[in-house]
C-alpha cells in the first residue's frame, strides 16, 4: 500500500487526473438490444420496426405506415454527457427519425408520449439533421433555431449558409458510407456537431428548466431514446453509439 500512495504522489498531475477522468459507455453491444425498450401504444406493440441488423440498430417501418410514434429508449438515465454515433440513412426512403435527450416517457397521459428535447434526423431535407425540436408537451416547437411550430425552411436554418466543411452522407445497397453525430449536454448548453462540422450550440437556461419541463421531469436529466416518426415509412441504423458522462472538468 505505501508503495502505490508514493507512485500515486509521484505521478505528475495531469496523469493522476486522467487516471480519474470518466471512460466512455458504450450502450450498445452491437449484436443486441439489451438494455433498450420499446415503448409505444397499445395498437403497436409487438410491431418488429425495432431490430439488430450487421451490427446496428436499424429501424425498419418501410412495410407499414400505419403506426404511431415508437420509442426505443435506454434504460440509464444521463444529465451531463457526449453522445456519440454513426448513423446510416438512405435517400430514396422518407421519414423522420431523432434522438431524443434527457427525456421520459409518460404512460399516463392517454397518449404515451415522450418528453424532452430531440435531436432531429430528417434523411429527406439532410440539412435539418443536428438542429433541435422540443418534444416536450406545452413545448413542442424548434428551440434551436428558435421557430414557433414544426416548420423549419433551410433559410431559417441556416440564414447564412450551410457552414463550410458540411457534408452528409447517403447509403445504397452498393455504398455502406455512415455519418458521425456528436451530442454535447453540459448544464443547459446543448452542442450538435454533423461529420465534425457544429450545427448549434444552444444556451436552454430560459427553456430546459421552465414550467413545462419541470412538470415532465425532463430537460436537465432523462433517458437517450431513438425515433420513429408516427405514421413515416422509413430505413434508418444507428451503431458505435457511446455516452462519456461529463463534467466541466473535461473540457
Amino acid at each position: 500500500m505505501k508503495h502505490l500512495l508514493l507512485l500515486a504522489l509521484a505521478l505528475p498531475l495531469s496523469a493522476q487526473d486522467k487516471a480519474t477522468e470518466p471512460k466512455p459507455l458504450s450502450i450498445f453491444d452491437g449484436k443486441t438490444l439489451s438494455g433498450w425498450n420499446v415503448h409505444c401504444l397499445p395498437k403497436d406493440q409487438g410491431k418488429k420496426y425495432w431490430s439488430v441488423h450487421n451490427g446496428a440498430i436499424q429501424c425498419d417501418s418501410r412495410s407499414d405506415g400505419k403506426h404511431n410514434y415508437v420509442w426505443l429508449i435506454h434504460e440509464k438515465e444521463f444529465a451531463d454527457f457526449e453522445l456519440r454515433l454513426k448513423l446510416q440513412c438512405f435517400e430514396a426512403k422518407k421519414g423522420n427519425s431523432g434522438i431524443q435527450i434527457r427525456s421520459r416517457w409518460n404512460p399516463d397521459d392517454g397518449q404515451g408520449w415522450l418528453n424532452g428535447p430531440q435531436i432531429d434526423i430528417h434523411p429527406p431535407a439532410p440539412w435539418r439533421t443536428g438542429f433541435i425540436y422540443d418534444e416536450t408537451r406545452g413545448v413542442q416547437h424548434w428551440i434551436s433555431p428558435v421557430r414557433p411550430s414544426h416548420q423549419l425552411s433551410e433559410k431559417q436554418a441556416f440564414p447564412n449558409g450551410r457552414p463550410d466543411g458540411w457534408k452528409f452522407h447517403y447509403a445504397t445497397e452498393e455504398k455502406d458510407v455512415w455519418n458521425d453525430l456528436k451530442i454535447r449536454c453540459i448544464g443547459t448548453q446543448i452542442t450538435t456537431w454533423l461529420n465534425g462540422v457544429q450545427i448549434t450550440d444552444f444556451d436552454g437556461s430560459k427553456v430546459l428548466t421552465d414550467e413545462h419541463h419541470q412538470k415532465a421531469n425532463v430537460g436537465m436529466k432523462g433517458h437517450i431514446a431513438l425515433q420513429l416518426h408516427s405514421r413515416d415509412q422509413i430505413l434508418i441504423r444507428f451503431k458505435d453509439i457511446t455516452v462519456l458522462p461529463y463534467s466541466k472538468s473535461n473540457d
